[in-house]
C-alpha cells in the first residue's frame, strides 16, 4: 500500500511535491491507525484509509491531481495523533486482561480537523480553491451543528466537498466495516 500512495502522489504535477511526499516519508503516517477506536483503529490504518477515499472519489469525480491530493492528504492531520495505551479488559471467563489501544494524544496545534490538513499540505504545495475547501470540510455532517450555515455556503461554492465527504463516508462505512 505504501508503494501504491507514493507512486500516485509522485504522479501528481504540482510545485512542492517531492517535499510533500519526503517530509510524509519521515512520519509516521504509513504506521498510523485512522482513528482511536472507530475505522481503521490499527497501525497502517491511515494509509488504508487514505487509499480508499482516493479510490472511492475517483470512481464518483474522475482521476486527477485534485482527486489524489483530497483523497489521499484529506486526513494528514492524523499523523503522530494517537498513542498505544493499555486498558483492563474481562475476557470471556472473567477474567481481567491488559490489552492495548490507541487514544488521542493532546494535541501539540491544536486547530481543526479539516483546517489542520490544509494548513499541513499548504506548506508544502499550494492548493486550488476547490481542493482547500473539500479537504477543509470533508467531515460534512460531522462538523459542529454551529458551523452549518458556513458548511451550506461552501457546499453551494463547491460540491466537491460532498463528493469528498461521500468518498470518506464509503470508505468509512462500505469499504472498511469490520
Amino acid at each position: 500500500m505504501k508503494e501504491e500512495f507514493l507512486a500516485l502522489l509522485k504522479s501528481v504535477n504540482r510545485d512542492g511535491m517531492d517535499k510533500l511526499i519526503n517530509w510524509i516519508e519521515k512520519t509516521s503516517f504509513f504506521t498510523d491507525p485512522a482513528s482511536a477506536n472507530h475505522h481503521g483503529a490499527f497501525e497502517g490504518g491511515l494509509l488504508q484509509h487514505s487509499l480508499n477515499v482516493y479510490n472511492r472519489l475517483k470512481e464518483l469525480v474522475g482521476d486527477s491531481d485534485s482527486t489524489k491530493i483530497i483523497g489521499l492528504l484529506h486526513d494528514v492531520c492524523k499523523i503522530g495523533s494517537y498513542e498505544v495505551s493499555i486498558r483492563n479488559v474481562k475476557d470471556e471467563n472473567g477474567a481481567w486482561n491488559q490489552v492495548p489501544f490507541y487514544k488521542h494524544k493532546k494535541e501539540a496545534f491544536a486547530f481543526g480537523h479539516g483546517e489542520k490538513s490544509v494548513y499541513m499540505i499548504s506548506t508544502f504545495i499550494k492548493l486550488k480553491k476547490e481542493e482547500a475547501l473539500a479537504i477543509r470540510w470533508h467531515m460534512g455532517a460531522y462538523e459542529p451543528k454551529e458551523v452549518y450555515g458556513y458548511l451550506g455556503e461552501a457546499i453551494s461554492e463547491c460540491p466537491l466537498i460532498i463528493y469528498t465527504h461521500t468518498a470518506d463516508m464509503l470508505a468509512t462505512y462500505v469499504d472498511e466495516k469490520e
